[in-house]
């Protein structure tokens, strides 16, 4: 495949809102987890996560319709705790922001029971 893994990953984050329809409409979502060599990693949610379908929606749904919109020879691979379907230590996906930390607000009372 001659696409970069970021490519791969902006795609199937450009389509995954149509393929991801399906999925909620069992309960479930699709959350992307990033992409390596050809491979897509993605992981059902909600209540896909553990059904005893969930291969066959990742590669009879997700990965039909991902091969459709993006190209044939696509692989989606559902990481779900088993050792052949486990995440790579170094795949493309996009920098999670870190969460600002929550500042405590303090109360107009609060101020004034400190001045006393």
């Amino acid at each position: 495949m001659t696409f970069s893994d970021e490519d791969i990953y902006e795609a199937v984050k450009h389509h995954l809102p149509t393929v991801n329809e399906y999925v909620e409409s069992h309960g479930g979502a699709i959350r992307l987890l990033g992409t390596k060599d050809g491979k897509v990693y993605i992981e059902l949610t909600g209540a896909c996560h553990g059904c005893s379908m969930s291969l066959m929606t990742t590669k009879m749904v997700v990965q039909k319709k991902l091969r459709e919109l993006i190209h044939p020879e696509l692989i989606v691979i559902n990481v779900d705790g088993t050792p052949e379907n486990a995440l790579p230590e170094t795949v493309y996906s996009e920098e999670e922001e870190e969460p600002e930390e929550e500042v405590e607000e303090i109360s107009v009372w609060d101020k004034v029971k400190k001045l006393f």
